[in-house]
């Protein structure tokens, strides 16, 4: 608790191995707030130091935090099959608006092995027309993985951008079943 009584926000992080490489997870009492690819040192730090501006403290190493080590044990069973949906809590102070909608229309309207276009689900949303700003808040996506927006593709079946690569994207629907699996 600080002065005031209230309880002090804290971020926790850790990094696990994937198949797609190292992944950041951070979190906050209110659930998971940040998944980051290609974790390396450098990423990791700008990650950090962007984290402490946006929430208002320093994130601290904690592997071992209850809600990390729930989130690692679902990300492993994704990436063995073994899980479609995750069901974690979720922070979304990260993103706010627009993005923010499209990306809970996301989470719970594209299940695991499916795909939605761009302006299909700009549609979904309300706002038909809206494929590019559906892309930027693909592209703004702090959840990638858990919130996936590695299933939102050209409606011309096109695989689109991605935040992690077109690699790591092709690796995500070709686990799920959308794409054959990358020949290397």
């Amino acid at each position: 608790m600080d002065s005031h009584g209230q309880d002090e926000q804290r971020v926790v992080w850790t990094v696990v191995g994937t198949d797609i490489g190292p992944l950041m997870l951070a979190a906050t009492r209110d659930g998971l707030v940040n998944v980051v690819f290609h974790a390396t040192d450098a990423v990791r730090e700008r990650t950090l130091e962007r984290l402490a501006a946006r929430l208002g403290t320093a994130p601290v190493e904690d592997p071992g935090a209850p809600l990390l080590t729930e989130a690692i044990r679902q990300l492993r069973a994704y990436f063995t099959g073994e899980r479609h949906d995750f069901d974690l809590p979720l922070d979304w102070s990260l993103i706010s608006g627009f993005n923010r909608q499209v990306l809970r229309e996301l989470t719970t309207g594209v299940p695991y092995g499916t795909v939605v276009g761009y302006g299909d689900l700009a549609g979904r949303v309300g706002q038909p027309g809206g494929a590019q700003a559906v892309g930027a808040a693909m592209g703004a996506n702090p959840l990638p993985v858990v919130v996936p927006c590695h299933r939102v593709v050209e409606s011309d079946g096109g695989i689109g951008g991605f935040g992690g690569g077109l690699e790591t994207k092709r690796k995500l629907l070709a686990l799920e079943g959308v794409l054959p699996e990358p020949l290397f």
